[in-house]
């Protein structure tokens, strides 16, 4: 019964190119209080990953949560997928999950086998994760979508945030972009085997190999403090997590687009216009904040708008360990690369080369 639907007709969006536009998540957290409890380390005024909330003086809670709608066609996938995504967050803040509590919205006439089977991905990989999945909630609708609400453990000293990035600093990027085109390419019946496959091993992947070897270079002598800044990279496309961390930081960034991963298949999705309209959201809010080399083409820039779904960890780092960093990286089989550089702020905030 399962391989008989794609679940990818089942949305109107796929993945974290369901998300809201960023222009109006900024608009109305603007409008919102401040949060006045002493012990929030990481609240939502920054828009960072995950919230951090302190416990003790040597224990806080990473708390962070995910859903979206389907953007693979087999609900296994799917559901591992939907994981990965989920606890990219916790590991994007330098914590270790620990619980989840499942999300559901399921169409009541599906048949219910769909539903087992992403149950069944979501627990493979928060097994994986060593994560214990505790309950969950779920409701009816005719709009297929699958996350978690993910708690982890961090010690305060060590909380990775999006701010922070320094003047000088190394960008490095973990993962190949590429999902947003390749799920559009895909649900219009239009993607390859192998692009589709390279995007599935992609999401499915956890960033905890890659926030393990960042921790392992901070362990490393003389190493402390050089992960000046981290985010993960999803619904709001390279630019537009690159825009939250430049701003935070009172910085600016240059970025080669040339020296990005990019997955099998995803170029040609985009040189065909396989484009969400979260993409057209990302590229409307960045509009003045990015400023493009005459050289870069027009499909390779969007490309950097393109809504990532579980995408790799940008990390911003002291130099002079960034060769020891991506080292250590490819030593655990993860396709990173040094892709730019932070520098002074400037105008346009971003450049690419």
């Amino acid at each position: 019964m399962t391989e008989s639907v794609r679940l990818t007709t089942m949305a109107r969006s796929a993945g974290c190119a369901a998300k809201l536009s960023p222009s109006i998540l900024e608009s109305v957290l603007k409008r919102l209080p401040e949060v006045s409890d002493p012990n929030v380390i990481v609240g939502f005024d920054t828009n960072d990953d995950a919230a951090i909330y302190r416990i003790s003086d040597g224990l806080a809670l990473v708390q962070t949560v995910d859903f979206f709608t389907p953007i693979v066609d087999d609900p296994f996938l799917f559901g591992q997928v939907a994981a990965a995504n989920s606890l990219s967050d916790v590991y994007a803040m330098g914590g270790r999950p620990i619980s989840a509590l499942t999300i559901v919205a399921f169409p009541s006439s599906s048949p219910t086998d769909i539903l087992e089977q992403i149950m069944r991905g979501g627990l493979s990989k928060m097994s994986e994760a060593n994560c214990t999945v505790l309950g969950g909630h779920s409701i009816r609708d005719e709009e297929l979508k699958f996350g978690y609400a993910v708690t982890g453990l961090i010690h305060p000293a060590t909380v990775w945030r999006n701010i922070g990035a320094r003047r000088g600093d190394s960008l490095l990027l973990t993962k190949p972009l590429g999902t947003g085109v390749i799920s559009s390419a895909l649900k219009s019946g239009s993607a390859d085997e192998t692009s589709v496959a390279a995007s599935t091993a992609s999401m499915t992947c956890l960033n905890r190999e890659a926030a393990e070897a960042l921790r392992e270079i901070e362990a490393a002598e003389d190493g402390s403090g050089c992960v000046h800044a981290v985010t993960d990279v999803t619904g709001f496309g390279l630019l537009g997590h690159a825009r939250e961390m430049s701003i935070g930081s009172g910085v600016s960034m240059r970025i080669d687009h040339t020296a990005i991963g990019y997955l099998a298949g995803a170029v040609d999705a985009a040189r065909n216009r396989f484009f969400s309209a979260g993409l057209a959201n990302n590229r409307a809010f960045l509009n003045g904040c990015v400023g493009f080399d005459a050289s870069v083409p027009e499909h390779m820039r969007a490309l950097l708008y393109d809504p990532q779904t579980s995408g790799g960890l940008l990390a911003a780092l002291a130099p002079e360990r960034a060769p020891q960093a991506l080292a250590a990286l490819q030593k655990r089989k993860i396709p990173a690369r040094m892709i730019g550089a932070v520098v002074a702020k400037e105008s346009p905030l971003i450049w690419i080369a």
